[in-house]
């Protein structure tokens, strides 16, 4: 997850961990060997005096994970790979890879790449809780208690459908800057993209996977990268394809400070976090009958109204405030205080206000506790909070127990300083240089579509959580419906929306729904 953005950029506290003691269940593990590749020679110091240039080692494990009825066994691989800038080495990028034994025709076996976002996220995330072979265990929308964590099968691993390499970006993780690399180099929409471009294109060569079907698999600030990247890399010469869009957030423009449409694009989630808690006076017996009310309000009658801004007359704000309460759940009063615009710390605060809780941003179902009930805004996210711990043991163990890696440095699980620095512009596709002006927010939605026009066998799945604040669905449908596709092309993109909140693998339920959509989705794209 830890990884995004509110209006403004939400920075998020760097957190260092160390390895400690947790239980698990053990895996199906037999010898463990550190090597390097083959086709890597040893790296020379740099001419000035520098980072240290570490060489490209990994550490393999074989193991066996069961999916349904199936034992399928896998080589796990951990280790580091080097991205150059010109000849020089300039940064070490850390990843997993899981690659089931056994395939004898890699032509026909997929490739996804997986990555989190924040900017400055590690990829723990979705490596310990979405769809490698091995997960924690946490409490679904309620707080996970703290160690023992276990460490389990994941029966709803995609590993019979792909191999998975999950990449941490620079400076996450145990990614790291060497040589002559700087923090500039990479910390930026573009240098970001560069640099896990060729990580991709180093990883596929190294293990002779140009001719695999390849997928992109990105969470939060990872949709963007994989928008922007899907383009990079087509440029190149590498075709995907798929790329999988989870909580998706691909025009940050919209939410610039005296624009009204990120507040259209949010009411459909309030409404669906507030029909979840009992709160909506609107509600309907259907989740999903309610949220579309919402939607087509939001863009309707709500839209309109705060189009008009100051020339609404207090009998046309009384109209929409009474609907807006419908949906929301919040009282008439409140709503024409906030002039009908209420941004999401607000609702968070608000919504259970009487019973003293507030509601998570990454997953409104989640209850939190404050200081007080007064205030304006929540003192932290629960749905942050309550799973922070458990991914964080649980992967510094893992690594140590199951994938026999270890490093001189703590795991990064998020960058803070990444974050502050990040530079938001970016530069478009060349053809739209001319006809869109630049902005310094970044919307890469115009890459993604440019990539599928070049590539019309290129799909696109769009998945959503309805109780995700930090990036709304209404927001993901209305950026991609934006995007000036051919109507030839529009069938390719394939919208899932689940009971759950960003990390839509947290609810077991929305996990295995999700998966069952993957398997189709990678069936499909992969022939």
């Amino acid at each position: 997850m830890w990884r995004l953005l509110s209006a403004g950029i939400c920075w998020l506290a760097m957190l260092v961990v160390s390895n400690g003691p947790i239980s698990a269940a053990p895996a199906d593990s037999e010898t463990t060997k550190r090597e390097k590749p083959s086709s890597e020679p040893d790296e020379k110091a740099p001419d000035k005096p520098g980072k240290a240039i570490p060489k490209e080692e990994t550490s393999v494990t074989h193991h066996t994970v069961k999916i349904g009825d199936a034992d399928i066994p896998y080589t796990a691989t951990a280790g580091n790979l080097l991205i150059r800038k010109e000849d020089d080495p300039v940064a070490s990028m850390f990843y997993v890879a899981y690659t089931r034994e056994g395939e004898k025709n890699l032509e026909h076996r997929p490739v996804t790449f997986f990555y989190n976002g924040g900017p400055g996220s590690s990829t723990i995330w979705l490596h310990m809780g979405s769809y490698g072979p091995r997960m924690v265990e946490t409490v679904n929308a309620e707080p996970t208690a703290p160690a023992p964590y276990h460490v389990v099968n994941n029966g709803d691993s995609l590993l019979d459908r792909s191999d998975l390499v999950f990449i941490d970006a620079v400076a996450t993780g145990f990614s790291k800057i060497v040589g002559k690399g700087e923090g500039t180099n990479f910390w930026s929409v573009d240098g970001d993209v560069e640099a896990f471009g060729k990580f991709i294109t180093r990883y596929v060569t190294v293990n002779h996977r140009w001719n695999s079907p390849k997928f992109l698999f990105g969470e939060s600030y990872g949709t963007p990268r994989s928008a922007a990247l899907v383009y990079h890399l087509q440029q190149q010469g590498m075709q995907f394809n798929g790329v999988v869009l989870l909580s998706s957030i691909l025009n940050y423009a919209k939410r610039a400070p005296g624009l009204d449409e990120a507040f259209v694009d949010l009411l459909p989630s309030y409404a669906a976090i507030a029909w979840f808690h009992k709160k909506a006076p609107g509600k309907a017996a259907d989740m999903a009958a309610f949220v579309q009310q919402a939607r087509e309000f939001a863009s309707g009658e709500y839209a309109q109204a705060l189009a008009k801004g100051q020339t609404l007359t207090s009998a046309q704000a009384d109209v929409v405030a009474a609907r807006l309460h419908d949906f929301t759940g919040l009282s008439v009063q409140y709503l024409k205080n906030a002039n009908l615009r209420v941004n999401p710390s607000r609702f968070r605060k608000e919504l259970l206000r009487d019973e003293r809780r507030t509601v998570g941003r990454y997953d409104g179902r989640f209850e939190g506790i404050d200081f007080d009930a007064a205030g304006e805004d929540p003192a932290s996210d629960p749905s942050e909070t309550s799973i922070k711990g458990a991914f964080t043991a649980a992967f510094n163990s893992y690594l140590a127990a199951e994938l026999s890696y270890s490093h001189e440095t703590p795991y990064q699980v998020s960058n803070q300083e990444v974050n502050r620095a990040w530079d938001f512009k970016h530069k478009l596709p060349e053809y739209l240089r001319s006809v869109r002006p630049a902005y310094p927010l970044p919307c890469t939605v115009d890459d993604l579509a440019q990539a599928m026009r070049e590539n019309p066998g290129l799909k696109v799945l769009s998945a959503n959580g309805y109780f995700d604040l930090a990036t709304p669905f209404y927001q993901t449908e209305r950026d991609i419906y934006g995007a000036e596709l051919d109507q030839s092309l529009c069938a390719n993109v394939v919208f899932r929306y689940y009971n759950s909140g960003h990390m839509v693998y947290l609810n077991p339920e929305a996990r295995k729904a999700f998966r069952a959509d993957l398997v189709k989705f990678y069936d499909s794209a992969a022939r």
